[in-house]
Formats: structure tokens, sequence, C-alpha cells
């Protein structure tokens, strides 16, 4: 079983630095896929002398949860590993269970993970994975693959944080085989053979895999855009001269990043507006809260201030992120500048010069208990959330 060690450690030397004096976080079940993980990257960090932190996360759907989450603690307790038991809340829905499911586990292990000063999380998916996401989209879900390298899909809480599944090229048999050939036991979550869920199904069904899907090339198109404030420019030209599905990546997760959501826009939307743009006739259009403008020689995308319908731009008491796009530590209260500009100081007047008219409305104004407003911190998320996104950072940040 040297192979599989061997093919871990290379995922994790490609993607992790092996001096840095961060934690990695580790996403533990007591399930077979995620125990080989945590063993294989308690071996890799030893070897080099990182910390690792463990994370479970206690959904409260099973009766055995707790105890589950206390076999857990046990393991971290026999490799002398920081533990955190992080439990997911509140009611949970009626429908879409799995979803939600999902979106909680990723927003808690993203805080956890931030808490320790990780930068990256490691989860245990593998081959098995991949063919079940595939069996899911052929019956009529838009589940995505999983894939090796990617950003936390959480919002606002993923940001800055990246997420490693070294194990896509193994299947679940053989890491179980592994855990046998050591003496170790794992958990089974009986909820991986309930047919009331689409994963499950796909998991009975046992289908084939043919290994590990090939890495999303990097958006090179990403590489000729700049940010400032919030706002994505590019020449018009570069679009116009890219292949037809990159302009479609670019108009997406530059309409997510600059709209300051966590869902892409639909695909229908996507296709008109990156057709319209491979053009030269001006163009305006809404896209995932995103405002993009377009004439002969530039295309801009930023947030639009007029549109709230997600629940976006509404005032912010920091700590907090503020529609998805700007951290701001301390303060009064945060809103819109739209309809607040007359009042704020010349020097911060000045500052707008540098910003586009229309996307001004939709930047942070700090607005004090006497009425005062002033211009609020212009070094928004947008641009390394959409570089990170685009898949131009391959490597745990330092």
């Amino acid at each position: 079983m040297r192979g599989l060690e061997a093919a871990a450690r290379q995922v994790f030397d490609k993607h992790l630095l092996a001096d840095s004096r961060r934690p990695l976080a580790v996403g533990l079940s007591g399930g077979g896929d995620s125990l080989a993980l945590t063993l294989l990257a308690d071996a890799w960090a030893r070897d080099i002398g990182r910390e690792l932190v463990i994370l479970t996360v206690d959904h409260g759907l099973q009766p055995q949860s707790a105890a589950w989450t206390a076999a857990c603690a046990d393991v971290a307790g026999r490799l002398d590993r920081p533990f955190r038991a992080l439990a997911w809340e509140g009611e949970k829905p009626s429908t879409g269970l799995p979803a939600a499911a999902r979106r909680a586990r990723h927003r808690l292990l993203a805080e956890a993970a931030r808490e320790a000063g990780a930068r990256v999380i490691l989860l245990g998916h593998t081959a098995d994975d991949l063919a079940e996401a595939a069996v899911m989209r052929a019956g009529g879900s838009t589940t995505p693959d999983p894939r090796p390298w990617s950003p936390s899909p959480g919002w606002p809480d993923g940001r800055g944080l990246f997420l490693l599944r070294p194990l896509l090229g193994a299947r679940r048999r053989e890491l179980r085989d592994w855990l046998q050939d050591a003496g170790k036991t794992w958990i089974e979550d009986p909820a991986n053979a309930d047919p009331r869920y689409a994963r499950s199904r796909a998991r009975l069904a046992g289908p084939d895999t043919t290994g590990p899907i090939a890495p999303e090339a990097p958006l090179s198109l990403a590489d000729l855009a700049t940010e400032c404030a919030g706002v994505i420019s590019i020449p018009r030209g570069a679009l116009a001269a890219g292949a037809p599905r990159d302009v479609r990546r670019f108009v997406g997760l530059a309409a997510v990043c600059c709209g300051g959501g966590e869902r892409l826009p639909a695909s229908a939307r996507v296709d008109r507006a990156a057709q319209a743009l491979a053009g030269s006739t001006p163009f305006v259009a809404t896209l995932a809260g995103a405002r993009i403008e377009a004439s002969d020689g530039s295309v801009r995308i930023f947030r639009e201030a007029g549109e709230a319908g997600r629940g976006g731009l509404t005032p912010l008491t920091p700590p907090g992120v503020w529609d998805g796009r700007f951290e701001i530590a301390s303060g009064p209260v945060v809103r819109r500048l739209s309809g607040l500009a007359l009042h704020l100081s010349p020097s911060d007047k000045k500052r707008l010069r540098e910003i586009p008219p229309s996307a001004r409305g939709s930047l942070p104004a700090i607005v004090d208990a006497q009425g005062g407003v002033r211009l609020g911190p212009l070094e928004s998320l947008v641009g390394d959330r959409f570089r990170a996104a685009a898949g131009l950072v391959q490597r745990e940040p330092a």
C-alpha cells in the first residue's frame, strides 16, 4: 500500500508549503475516507514539523452523532493533535437537507480553520465521489466534481481559504484495505445507504470510475484583468480573442466575485453576456448582482448599486464583511455610498475620482452616530477571490 502513501505525499508536496508555520486543518468525520486522510496527513506533517488541527462537524442528524464526535476526539488524542468539535445548530430544513448540511459544514470548517490560523482545509473525497457526482448529474443534478485544489466554496466565511483533496486518485475500497492493514476501524454512516438522498442512490448504484479528473486549467484571461475597489476591468479585445468557453468562465466568475454573492449566475444568462462581450457593440447588463459595462475598448464589472434582491448592500455594524466584498474590522455603521457622496470630505471625494462614476454608489460608506459620512476602505476582497476562483493560485498562501 506504499503507493497510496506516495500518491498522497505527492499531492501534499505540490500544493502545501513545507516551511510554513501555519497549521493545516483536516476534516474528520470518522468514516474510512477521512480517517485515512487524517493518518496520511499526520505522517506527512510530522515529517516536516507542521501542526495539524483536526476538525469534526456534528450535523445532529443521527442519534449516534455525539458518539462519532467522541470517536474523532479519541483519534486526535492518540495522534496528540489539537481537536475542535463543531456543531450545526438550529432548525434543519425539511427539503434540500444534504445541500444545507454541506453549506453548514463548509461554513463551520472555514470559521474554525481561520480561528486556528490555517489557510488550507484537507478533505477526504475519493475517486468514488467523482463517479457518484457524474451519476447524479446524469440524473439531472447540478452537483459539481470535487476538485483536487480549490477555494473554499463558502463565502464570505471561506475567504482566503483553500480546500485540498489529496485522495481523488484512490478508490474507497483501497483506503479501507489500507486501514485494515494498519489495524484501524472506522465509522459507517447509515445515511450513506439511505435511498432518500441522491448521493446515497448514486453510491448504491456502484458506479464505475476511471480515476481522478484532470485539474481545471487556470483561466489565462484572468491574468489580463485588473481590479481596483471591487471593479474588475479587462480590455474588450482580450474577450473577443478568447475561446468561448474561457469567456463564459471569465464572465461568470467575475460577476459572482464583484457581486459579493456565492452562487454562480445561471449558465444561459452567462452565455448571452459572453456572446455580447465578444462583439464590439456597447453593452450593459446585471448578472449575479454585478453590473457589466462594455464599451468598444474595455469591459468593467462591478457591484450594481441598485440591486438589493439578494439581501446584499444592507447596513453592517463592524467587524464583518460588508456585502461580501469589503472586510471592515471596526467602526460605526457601514452603508452603501449611494445618496451619501455629497457629505464626503474633499479628500474622500478626491479618492472617488479613481473609481468609474457608475461604480461609486456601491462602495462602503462609514456613517457615524451624528450622521457624519466618510468613505470606507477601497481595498476589497474581490481581486484575490477572483484570482483564486480562476485557478491562478495553485499553492498554499504564505
